[in-house]
C-alpha cells in the first residue's frame, strides 16, 4: 500500500490523443489530495461570500477599475479577502485535472472521441448556464453576472477541441496567454477605444455592458484549465507529482516576486504604492494579472504538493481530512446552495452588510457546518448513480 492513496488495482490502459497507450496510475480516477485541496478552497470561498453578504467593511479592490490610488487597505479586512484569491484559480486548475482523468477513464472503458466531446460540451454548457440562470439573481439582483461558472463551463467547451493538442503545446499556449494577457488586453481596448464590445469582454477584458457584467473573461481562466489538464495527464501516469508541483510552485512564486518587484508590466496597471506586505499582495484579479496568476497558482501547487506528501506519509490523514474530501467531491453542489442560504439568512436577520469580521467568520463557518450533511448525502447518491444526472453537477 505504500505510495498508494486508495486502490492497488491497476486501471486498464488508455490512449492519448495521438493514439499511444497510457497506463493509468493505480488511483488516477480519484486522488484524495485533489479533493482535499478543493475542500480547503471551498471553506475559503464560503468565508469570502459570507463577507460579501454580512461584512460592512468588505474590501473589493482587486482590479485597477475597482481601486482608487491611496485608498486605505486595513490589514484584517484585506487579508480576509486576499486569502480567498486562492479559490478561483484552484477550482479552474483542478477542473482541468479532473477532466483529464475523467477522459482517460472513459476512454479506457471504450468511449469514442465523439461521445467524449458530447460529454465535455454538454457539461460545460450546463455549468456556464448556471451563472446567468441561478447565481446572478443572488450575486447581482437585476443584472446578469458571469463569474467562475461561466469561466469553467466555457473553458470545458474549449477543451473539447484543445485536448487534441499535445501536452507541451497546451502548456506553451497556456503560458503564452498568461504572459501575454496584459498586452492582448491593452491591444483589445486600444482597438475598441477603451470600450470593449461584447465578444472582447467575454473572452479577454471583462467589463460591464448594460445589465451584463463579465467578471471572469474566458481566455485568462482557460489558460489555467489548460495547465490543469496537462497536470491531470501527468497524474494519469504517476501518483507521485510532489517534485513537479514543488518545482512549479517555487518557479511561479519567483515570477510573482519579479513581476511585483519591477512594478510594471504584468500587474494589469494595479501597481504597488509602497513596500508593505499588503501592497505586495494587492494584485489584480479582475482581469487576472500575471502577478495574480503566478502567486495563486504557485501557492496552490505548493499546497497540493504538501497534501500529496501528507497522504503518502501519514496513513491516518485520509480519516482526519474526510470532511474536506466530502466538500471537495461535492463542490459544485455546495456552490449552488451556499450563497442563496447566506443571503436568505442575512435578510431574515436584518443583517445584510451590517456586521464585522467576527460575524463574517461565524457565518462562513456556519454555512459549511449547515450544508455539510447535505453534501455528504448528495455524495452518497452520486456515488450510487455514477451515470445519472448527478455526474453533471
Amino acid at each position: 500500500m505504500a505510495g498508494r492513496f486508495a486502490s492497488t488495482e491497476a486501471a486498464p490502459p488508455a490512449a492519448d490523443p495521438s493514439g499511444r497507450a497510457v497506463a493509468l496510475a493505480p488511483d488516477a480516477a480519484r486522488l484524495p489530495p485533489l479533493d482535499w485541496l478543493r475542500g480547503i478552497v471551498m471553506v475559503l470561498m464560503a468565508l469570502d461570500h459570507a463577507s460579501g453578504v454580512f461584512n460592512a467593511g468588505r474590501l473589493m479592490t482587486d482590479g485597477v477599475v475597482l481601486y482608487h490610488p491611496g485608498t486605505a487597505l486595513p490589514a484584517a479586512q484585506f487579508l480576509t479577502r486576499w486569502v480567498t484569491h486562492l479559490c478561483a484559480p484552484t477550482f479552474v486548475f483542478l477542473a482541468g485535472a479532473a477532466l483529464a482523468l475523467s477522459i482517460e477513464r472513459r476512454r479506457a472503458r471504450g468511449a469514442s472521441a465523439a461521445a467524449l466531446d458530447r460529454f465535455i460540451v454538454t457539461r460545460g454548457l450546463l455549468i456556464a448556464a448556471l451563472d446567468p440562470l441561478w447565481m446572478s439573481w443572488v450575486f447581482a439582483p437585476g443584472q446578469v453576472l458571469l463569474q467562475v461558472l461561466y469561466a469553467i463551463g466555457g473553458s470545458l467547451v474549449a477543451m473539447a477541441l484543445l485536448r487534441r493538442l499535445g501536452d507541451r503545446s497546451l502548456v506553451g499556449l497556456a503560458l503564452l496567454l498568461m504572459v501575454g494577457g496584459e498586452a492582448l488586453t491593452g491591444l483589445g481596448l486600444l482597438a475598441t477605444g477603451g470600450e470593449p464590445a461584447l465578444p472582447l469582454a467575454l473572452v479577454l477584458t471583462g467589463g460591464q455592458l448594460g445589465r451584463l457584467i463579465v467578471a471572469y473573461p474566458l481566455l485568462p481562466w482557460l489558460a489555467m484549465m489548460m495547465l490543469g489538464w496537462s497536470f491531470g495527464r501527468v497524474l494519469a501516469r504517476s501518483d507521485r507529482p510532489e517534485g513537479l508541483l514543488a518545482a512549479g510552485g517555487a518557479a511561479a512564486l519567483v515570477l510573482f516576486a519579479l513581476v511585483r518587484g519591477l512594478n510594471g508590466y504584468g500587474n494589469m496597471r494595479l501597481l504597488r504604492e509602497d513596500g508593505s506586505l499588503v501592497q505586495w499582495l494587492h494584485v489584480s484579479k479582475y482581469p487576472p494579472s500575471l502577478a495574480y496568476t503566478a502567486l495563486e497558482l504557485g501557492l496552490m501547487a505548493l499546497c497540493l504538493a504538501a497534501l500529496f506528501s501528507l497522504g503518502r506519509r501519514v496513513p491516518a490523514a485520509a480519516r482526519w481530512l474526510r470532511p474536506l474530501l466530502v466538500l471537495g467531491q461535492t463542490a459544485l453542489f455546495f456552490y449552488l446552495l451556499h450563497v442563496h442560504v447566506l443571503t436568505l439568512a442575512a435578510w431574515a436577520l436584518g443583517a445584510s452588510h451590517h456586521g464585522g469580521l467576527a460575524v463574517t467568520y461565524a457565518a462562513g463557518a456556519g454555512i459549511v457546518l449547515l450544508l455539510y450533511p447535505l453534501c455528504a448525502r448528495y455524495r452518497r447518491y452520486k456515488l450510487a448513480h455514477p451515470d445519472g444526472w448527478a455526474r453533471f453537477i
